[in-house]
Order: C-alpha cells, then sequence, then structure tokens
C-alpha cells in the first residue's frame, strides 16, 4: 500500500470510474471531479501528489486548469486527451504539464508514466538542489533560475531540461538520453521533441545574454558547457 493521493479531473463518467478504481487497485488514494472549475479548486486546495486532467472539461477547460494551477502549484499533471495534435501536446507541455497521453491508452501505459514521475520526483528530493553554470544559478527548491542576478521564466519543462543539462555538464547528452531523463522512458513522441525544446532555452538564455551556453554536437546530442 503506498501513501499517495491522485486527482482525476475527467468529465465523462464511466473513463474517470474505470481510472479510479484501477488506481485504488494499485494501492493510490483516489479523488474524482468531473467540472473544470470545481476540479480546479479540489486541486489549489486539496494536497496531491499527481493530477490526471482531462482537456475538454465544462466550465472550464483543462489548459486554463493547468495555466492556473501553474501559478501557485507544481503538483504533477499528466494530460488525458482524446486530442492527438501535436500543438495541443506542445500547448500542454508548454503550460507546465509533465505528460500526455492519448484516448484511448491501455490502462498498464498509464500506471507506467505514473510510476516514472514519483520516481523522478523521489530522486529529485535526495539530490543537491542548486546548480551553477557560468552565472546560471538553478534553485530546484523556489524552483528559480538566474543569471548574473536577472531572474529568468522558464515552463516547467524548460525549467526539468535545463535542470538535467546542469546536473550533467560538461557531458555530451544524446536525445534519447534526454528524452529518458526529463520525459520518461516510456514518451512515445517525436524525438524531435528535444530540439524544440533546447530552441525555447536557447531564445531565452543564450540569445538573450548573448552568450553561448548550450552546444550542439552534431550526430550526437547537446551539451551545456561549464567554462
Amino acid at each position: 500500500m503506498n501513501n499517495k493521493t491522485i486527482l482525476i479531473i475527467e468529465d465523462e463518467v464511466k473513463i474517470s470510474r474505470f481510472i479510479q478504481l484501477e488506481l485504488e487497485h494499485e494501492g493510490y488514494r483516489v479523488d474524482v471531479e468531473h467540472n473544470g472549475r470545481t476540479g480546479l479548486d479540489k486541486a489549489l486546495h486539496g494536497n496531491y501528489d499527481l493530477i490526471l486532467l482531462d482537456i475538454m472539461l465544462p466550465s472550464l477547460n483543462g489548459m486554463e486548469v493547468l495555466r492556473r494551477l501553474r501559478a501557485s502549484s507544481q503538483v504533477p499533471v499528466i494530460m488525458l486527451t482524446a486530442k492527438d495534435e501535436v500543438m495541443d501536446k506542445v500547448m500542454g507541455l508548454d503550460l507546465g504539464a509533465d505528460d500526455y497521453i492519448t484516448k484511448p491508452f491501455a490502462i498498464e501505459e498509464l500506471l507506467a508514466r505514473i510510476r516514472v514521475i514519483f520516481k523522478h520526483n523521489r530522486i529529485s528530493s535526495t539530490e543537491s538542489n542548486i546548480y551553477k553554470v557560468n552565472g546560471l544559478i538553478l534553485d530546484a527548491n523556489k524552483y528559480s533560475l538566474t543569471y548574473c542576478n536577472d531572474p529568468i521564466e522558464l515552463t516547467k519543462k524548460e525549467f526539468d531540461l535545463l535542470k538535467y543539462l546542469m546536473m550533467n555538464k560538461g557531458l555530451v547528452l544524446t536525445r534519447d538520453n534526454i528524452l529518458e531523463n526529463v520525459w520518461g522512458y516510456d514518451y512515445f513522441g517525436d524525438t524531435n521533441i528535444v530540439d524544440v525544446y533546447i530552441s525555447y532555452l536557447r531564445n531565452k538564455i543564450d540569445d538573450k545574454y548573448n552568450k553561448k551556453f548550450i552546444y550542439t554536437v552534431r550526430g550526437v546530442g547537446y551539451q551545456l558547457k561549464d567554462e
């Protein structure tokens, strides 16, 4: 029996009930909401370890729920949706979703993604939470990034990617390695999502300060150099 509590925000009653029963069978404590507005209220005032969030919700859609939630909470979120458009996935990740799964899905896949998120959280809680490279200071406790005391705003996935690069400064990291450690080993999307997020980081850091932090190693991957 584990001690994790999960909130499901899903308007399709049969789907939410099925997921609830499967999660409870795995030992999780589960709450369910079928409305975006009430789901957001519960997410903000409850003590949850993970939220499963549908996009198409009454009163308040899932994207808006996520946007408002991220203003004050970094609780892990997995988006559940019937949509399979790349832009929907990118929007969800940009707003701070930790993962994205498209309906219909096998319950075993969802359970695996949940285990990956909890595993990553366990690892991050035991490691040093402040990283410094070439004037960049990333504080995972405060969820902040600065360069020479100038604050830099990042989405959650950008933050996670930069943190992984800083943890492995000087090492050349392959796209597959980055995918496994930032998105999870069971991520089934295109590997070019790594290239997209590297370009986001370069726009916000390298280009902004006219200084090269992230290097491309052609045919291999990326490297954050500590000079």
